[in-house]
């Protein structure tokens, strides 16, 4: 039976998704799937991999896994190569794959800073340069890089996550200027949204007020799945530069 959440644009693309394991990255790979992708997931944790690729197959969706460790370089190589192999090419890299563990400067937690700058920077980037060299070759292709509000807002706590997320934002508009006018570069910026990003806060105090404070409401992590999917869907000669996605009720940051 014919899936009617298809969509002619996003039909048989082949997607490759980093941080793919829960949350945002996990509902984009979903999402896509129902509307025709062929979705490649990407992630550390190959365990919920493992169930997302049988909960897609069942609904007759096509899909694989790779262990992905986004710090990596080679790695990262490694799974686009596997993404090309399985599927034939690549036309969409979503650079989900982030880390926010919240603290205040004089706390000093400079392993933590280390961290963000790894993950959601040098990440990216490893993204970039592993995909790049596909989408030059064939003169096509689409990079979405997954922020936050954070990428214009900061605030106490957050100010190392959030010059994570301002580069990220940089190195998004720099690369939309430098690459082919076929290649398409796209930010999603998620206000409060379900995720486990709080999650890698170490000051139990810290984690607690994070979710009471920003967490109270938010939107599901399917709204950004349709907000990735709206930016592939449309004409190849329009490129959707950035996206920011707030619950309603989020007015200050």
């Amino acid at each position: 039976m014919e899936n009617l959440n298809q969509h002619p644009a996003i039909q048989d693309k082949v997607v490759v998704i980093s941080g793919a394991s829960s949350g945002i990255g996990e509902a984009i790979a979903r999402h896509l799937a129902k509307k025709g992708a062929k979705v490649v997931l990407g992630a550390r944790r190959t365990d919920k991999l493992e169930g997302i690729l049988k909960d897609i197959e069942s609904e007759g969706g096509k899909a694989a896994i790779f262990a992905l460790d986004v710090t990596n370089l080679n790695n990262f190589r490694e799974f686009v190569s596997f993404a090309e192999q399985t599927f034939g090419s690549i036309d969409v890299l979503v650079n989900n794959a982030g880390v926010m563990p919240l603290s205040m400067i004089n706390a000093y937690k400079t392993d933590e800073w280390n961290q963000m700058i790894d993950v959601n920077i040098k990440g990216v980037l490893n993204g970039i340069a592993s995909a790049l060299p596909v989408f030059e070759k064939k003169d096509s292709g689409q990079f979405i890089n997954i922020t936050s509000v954070g990428d214009r807002w900061v605030g106490p706590t957050s100010t190392v996550y959030s010059a994570t997320k301002f580069a990220v934002r940089a190195i998004s508009d720099g690369l939309r200027q430098e690459v082919s006018h076929k290649i398409r570069v796209t930010i999603v910026a998620p206000g409060a949204t379900e995720s486990e990003l709080s999650n890698s806060i170490s000051d139990p105090e810290l984690k607690k007020m994070a979710d009471e404070q920003f967490r109270s409401n938010t939107i599901p992590a399917e709204a950004i799945a349709r907000a990735v999917a709206f930016a592939i869907e449309q004409p190849e000669d329009v490129d959707v530069n950035e996206l920011v996605v707030r619950p309603t009720a989020q007015k200050a940051y």
